[in-house]
């Protein structure tokens, strides 16, 4: 029962986050230096890919929730999960869909 309650507050604690972080405006040019500081290392300078893949329309291929789901929670390593604010994540999605 206890580890049901857990999984059943994280996944709400999640939920909220999704949701502040969607209903924020980001911004592109903040998402792109948030990129280059943390990401360009697997993904490349011009996001086509290194040991991460293309995120080259990454936003055609999993929808905002995915992403944010994939960046805070690290799904497919090697890829490490990401403790990032709601707003910095907004900027983040704003920027990936740029590519």
């Amino acid at each position: 029962m206890i580890g049901l309650s857990i999984f059943f507050l994280k996944n709400y604690e999640n939920n909220n986050y999704i949701i502040e972080t969607l209903a924020l405006d980001g911004s592109a040019k903040e998402g792109d230096a948030l990129f280059k500081i943390n990401c360009v290392g697997c993904h490349g300078i011009t996001a086509r890919g290194l040991v991460g893949p293309d995120l080259h329309s990454v936003t055609q291929r999993l929808n905002d929730k995915e992403i944010i789901n994939q960046v805070t929670g690290g799904l497919t390593p090697p890829m490490p999960s990401f403790e990032i604010d709601s707003e910095s994540m907004s900027n983040l999605l704003k920027y990936l869909h740029t590519l």
